[in-house]
C-alpha cells in the first residue's frame, strides 16, 4: 500500500529542494486490539499527514506551471493555518472550506 502511495506521491524540483513534496496525502491506520486475560477490546485511529512543501517565491526560482503551483500550495497552507487558528481560539466560524484541499 506504501508502495502504490509513494507511486502518486508528486515531487518537483526548484532552487530550495531537489525533490520538493508538491502534494499533499493523508494515510490512516485503524488500529484494534483484543486483551484475552481481561476481554477489553480497543479501537482507535492514527493519522499520518505529509503537506506539500511551502516556499518562497522569490527563492525558489518557480515559473511558469511551478509557480501557479506553489502559489496554490502556499495558498491551501495558508487556509490550512487559519482553520487551526480559528479552532484554537473556539471561533464560531471555522473556515474549512476557504480552500479546495
Amino acid at each position: 500500500l506504501l508502495q502504490i502511495a509513494s507511486k502518486n506521491r508528486s515531487t518537483g524540483a526548484t532552487l530550495c529542494n531537489e525533490r520538493s513534496s508538491r502534494s499533499h496525502s493523508i494515510f490512516t491506520l485503524h488500529l484494534s486490539g483484543h486483551n484475552v486475560y481481561t476481554d477489553e477490546r480497543y479501537e482507535s485511529s492514527l493519522n499520518l499527514i505529509d503537506l506539500a512543501g511551502s516556499e518562497r517565491l522569490a527563492v525558489s526560482g518557480a515559473t511558469g506551471d511551478r509557480l501557479k503551483e506553489t502559489r496554490a500550495i502556499n495558498k491551501s497552507l495558508s487556509c490550512l493555518s487559519d482553520v487551526i487558528a480559528a479552532l484554537c481560539n473556539n471561533e464560531p466560524h471555522i473556515p474549512y472550506r476557504n480552500s479546495k484541499v
